[in-house]
């Protein structure tokens, strides 16, 4: 009888290991954002966002799907089911840890402001009178509409942005300091012409975190599980090197 139950028990606990085994985490990206998250050339989802996030699943145990999605409607799809979380450069706001649930930081950003380098500016109030681009409903767009004497205009991507400031349709560009620095400095038509003015001065640290709905401890635990090994083993130091650089 004893046997039986060992044998029992010993069942239960190979289903449960199994089942952890095979949990598929899908992950949601606004492809639209280099290095973090973009479209390959063989339209694959690619960048440090989703390199992390394969890593975090590899040390938690779980397997991470990857999907493309619109800013314009990630938030709504993960509160429709449509996908596990989000891990597309979320700043984590108050405003937002009020809607959904946020792992903890996996990067810490900073807004920079990109202008032609003819421009010299070393704060918005050298940008008075001027038009600003940011892609819609991200901390950038918020830090324009903040300032003072500018005027803020939303685009559905940032590349959109940079393309009006590359054609002078627009002063300048503000968006996250890794994603400034792609177009900014690395892509060579751009790099020409632009540059990164000014750090935005911000009253707090702004990180991102991977969003979940409220209330999705499963999920939750693991992401966190994983994040915190990707940061003890050294793994998130090598990811920025390949992506970001020093």
């Amino acid at each position: 009888m004893l046997k039986k139950i060992c044998l029992a028990m010993l069942a239960v606990m190979m289903t449960a290991n199994v089942a952890l085994a095979e949990r598929t985490i899908v992950f949601a990206h606004d492809a639209t954002w280099p290095p973090m998250e973009y479209m390959s050339a063989d339209k694959k989802v690619v960048g440090y966002a989703v390199d992390y996030m394969d890593a975090v699943a590899k040390e938690a145990g779980f397997t991470a799907e990857h999907r493309n999605v619109a800013w314009d409607g990630i938030f709504a799809g993960l509160a429709n089911g449509e996908y596990d979380a989000i891990a597309s450069s979320v700043s984590i706001t108050e405003q937002r840890k009020r809607a959904m649930d946020f792992s903890i930081p996996y990067f810490e950003v900073k807004q920079a402001v990109v202008l032609n380098k003819s421009v010299e500016a070393k704060s918005f109030a050298d940008l008075k009178g001027k038009t600003l681009g940011a892609q819609i409903g991200t901390t950038g767009y918020f830090a324009i509409k903040k300032a003072e004497g500018v005027t803020p205009r939303s685009f559905d991507e940032i590349g959109l942005a940079m393309e009006a400031l590359y054609n002078g349709n627009i002063d300048g560009v503000v968006c996250d300091d890794p994603v400034a620095a792609n177009y900014a400095l690395q892509q060579e038509e751009y790099a020409k012409r632009l540059k990164i003015a000014f750090i935005v001065e911000a009253e707090e640290k702004e990180y991102y975190g991977v969003a979940v709905n409220k209330g999705n401890s499963e999920v939750l635990a693991l992401i966190d599980k994983g994040i915190k090994a990707v940061k003890e083993k050294g793994i998130e130091d090598q990811l920025r090197k390949k992506w970001i650089g020093q």
